[in-house]
């Protein structure tokens, strides 16, 4: 259900893309240049695990994730890995129908590392909450 999380997930993405834009090194060396995406999938997906174990409210993609990790009873993972694959379908249909004006890039490298990278990322995070999580007391 949307809470203060959904909201702030918003802007602190927005903010931290506009900021991270002009500090993060553009490589040339391809090897470099996949590297710097395998590290932002793996910071994205930790970070997810992490802020959606507050139960603040979850963003938009997220919260479908977590709806249909909970009607599937599927992996995490392979809910988040399917709905990024969906997404980089209809962007290459887009593309193949030269819509691509509303894309403004291919669908490359990146774009897939990131569609299948990012389910086990999320699930990394939740697992490494859920492991170094110290139990929550309650009063009576």
């Amino acid at each position: 259900k949307p809470g203060m999380g959904t909201i702030l997930n918003a802007f602190i993405i927005a903010l931290t893309i506009e900021f991270s834009v002009y500090y993060l090194p553009y490589p040339e060396y391809y090897p470099m240049q996949v590297l710097q995406v395998v590290i932002g999938v793996l910071t994205i997906g930790l970070g997810s695990g992490f802020y959606l174990t507050s139960n603040l409210g979850a963003g938009p993609r997220d919260g479908l994730m977590i709806g249909l990790q909970k009607i599937s009873n599927l992996p995490i993972y392979s809910i988040r890995t399917a709905i990024e694959i969906s997404v980089v379908v209809l962007g290459s249909i887009c593309l193949l129908n030269n819509i691509d004006k509303l894309l403004g890039e291919v669908v490359g490298l990146g774009t897939v590392i990131f569609a299948l990278g990012i389910g086990p990322s999320v699930a990394l995070g939740f697992y490494l909450v859920n492991k170094f999580s110290m139990p929550v007391k309650k009063s009576n």
